[in-house]
């Protein structure tokens, strides 16, 4: 029982090294482009055109960062069996995880906040440009 109860903790192990490798490339993607394009989606133009450019430009680093979530939850999921062990020596895996998967979460969560954000303020842009225009034609009708 011992020597199944160690093959099961190696093969763990070596489960958690290729998830580990996954989790880095996530994590390092995260912070030095996903962390720093979020940033520079706060400001958004004041013009609707501007606006519509920021949101294709933001569309196209959804797509991308949303294929980062995907793969950094898909090797939280293949992780999951770890939480049957109860090993002492698999402890430390289980504090890289929740490492891990905390900045999953946060970067996941501010990312669909940004697209929400991102979408009604072009909405927004989109509702006050067809107001305007409303005014603008009701003018020059008074004024014909």
């Amino acid at each position: 029982m011992l020597s199944n109860k160690r093959i099961q903790e190696l093969e763990l192990v070596m489960e958690f090294e290729e998830v580990e490798e996954c989790f880095k490339e996530v994590s390092s993607w995260i912070e030095n482009v996903g962390k720093k394009r979020l940033k520079e989606t706060i400001n958004l133009d004041d013009s609707l055109e501007m606006l519509l450019q920021a949101q294709k430009q933001f569309k196209e680093f959804d797509l991308v960062a949303s294929e980062y979530c995907k793969r950094g939850q898909e090797a939280l999921k293949t992780m999951n069996q770890w939480e049957d062990f109860s090993f002492v020596d698999v402890h430390s895996y289980r504090v890289k995880l929740q490492t891990y998967g905390d900045q999953l979460e946060e970067f996941c969560t501010q990312l669909d906040e940004t697209r929400h954000r991102v979408c009604e303020t072009v909405r927004l842009y989109e509702f006050f440009d067809k107001v305007r225009q409303g005014i603008c034609s009701t003018e020059e009708g008074v004024e014909s």
